[in-house]
């Protein structure tokens, strides 16, 4: 049992590992100096004057949201395959069921707390245009 816990971490670690370089931004740390001389204001280079923080918190809720998201389904099949393994003993069986009914549960509440996002966000920006 505490190995497979110990695979359900390195898998969760290795998804995390894997999908990082995707929400990290390139630097463009070669915009930053003009060799002419020029003024060059640092946060325009880096884009943080064109992005508005709204959409920046938006973002950071939504990829918070989605990792919540896996592990709710990680817990899901966790509770599933204590299920199979249980081998018809109430005390597994029962366990499963409480594990995958707090699962689900919680994986409808990420839903409706990113469909409340979703709506607000695109109520803010609709507004704002």
């Amino acid at each position: 049992m505490n190995q497979f816990k110990k695979f359900l971490f390195g898998l969760l670690a290795l998804q995390c590992l894997a999908l990082s370089p995707m929400a990290i931004a390139p630097a463009n740390a070669q915009n930053l100096w003009d060799p002419n001389g020029a003024d060059v204001n640092a946060f325009n280079n880096i884009g943080f004057s064109q992005k508005d923080p709204r959409v920046i918190v938006a973002n950071i809720i939504k990829i918070l949201l989605s990792f919540l998201g896996t592990i709710a389904v990680v817990l899901i099949i966790y509770a599933g395959f204590l299920w199979m393994t249980a081998g018809g003993k109430p005390d597994g069986i029962k366990k499963a069921k409480d594990i995958m009914s707090t699962a689900v549960v919680g994986l409808i509440i990420i839903l409706i707390s990113y469909g409340i996002t979703r709506f607000v966000t695109t109520a803010l920006s609709n507004a704002i245009q």
